[in-house]
């Protein structure tokens, strides 16, 4: 499911794919370049389904070989606008992440990301969660981000694999979403995140603003997802508990994506 920010009637700027054993999100990153929605689309559109991108250089080979086309379409479209758009699309180019993982058999899932959407692994008999990501204090850097026209990061691309048991759940956010999952589960495994919960609170972010709320609420990590992972059932439903989040203070305005593997 994926939603624009609610209630401000802009464009959605995330992608979503859900397959049969892959699934994935793009953040197309409107702040910097154009096309951006766009640019997210198009990575999903033509990302393998069947073969997992496992290493650089195998993301770094499919990015070469999709590029082309999408970054002279545009260059076309940049043209019926105006001086300035072209010198951007130039200058700029178009900007996303992407986080995927595919299903390989019953017990193991290849996962990659680059940039801030994140792939997790929760097992609900060992109570663990595994991600993509670094830590909560990096959602607030700068994103690694994929370019239409501009040489992969090696040091950006990140991947593994999640051995499955019979009651785990893969699933994939965009980054506001999965800052209040992992702040989440961190909470509520404080004892063993106590470091890094510290320095997030004392951040004077809006990051740290989001966790002192949240640190006054009765954390139930099973109950959290399961109450995220329902809201998949229906657009409306999605809405509607983004909105309680933000509301109750404890998830950042953004456009929302989640992906759950099936």
């Amino acid at each position: 499911m994926t939603l624009a920010k609610p209630r401000e009637h802009l464009a959605n700027e995330d992608a979503i794919l859900v397959a049969e054993n892959c699934i994935a999100v793009s953040d197309g990153a409107g702040g910097c370049g154009v096309f951006a929605d766009e640019w997210s689309a198009y990575l999903l559109a033509n990302l393998p389904q069947d073969s997992p991108l496992t290493t650089y250089e195998e993301l770094n080979e499919w990015i070469d070989q999709i590029w082309e086309p999408f970054y002279e379409a545009h260059e076309e479209k940049a043209k019926l606008g105006d001086a300035m758009l072209v010198q951007k699309y130039y200058k700029e180019g178009s900007f996303a992440t992407l986080a995927a993982a595919w299903k390989i058999d019953e017990k193991h899932c290849h996962w990659m990301s680059y940039g801030d959407s994140v792939v997790f692994h929760y097992s609900p008999k060992n109570k663990t969660l595994e991600h993509s990501f670094t830590q909560l204090a990096d959602f607030l850097e700068p994103p690694h981000l994929i370019n239409c026209k501009d040489p992969l990061a090696e040091e950006g691309f990140r991947s593994g694999v999640f051995e499955l048991d019979e009651t785990s759940m893969v699933f994939a956010a965009s980054d506001a979403l999965s800052h209040y999952i992992l702040m989440c589960y961190e909470l509520a495994h404080c004892g063993d995140y106590y470091e890094e919960l510290i320095a997030e609170r004392n951040s004077g972010t809006t990051n740290g603003q989001l966790l002192a709320v949240a640190e006054q609420m009765p954390m139930d990590f099973d109950k959290v997802l399961k109450d995220l992972l329902a809201s998949v059932e229906s657009a409306e439903r999605f809405e509607s508990h983004m909105l309680s989040l933000q509301e109750n203070g404890v998830l950042d305005k953004d456009d929302y994506s989640l992906v759950v593997l099936g």
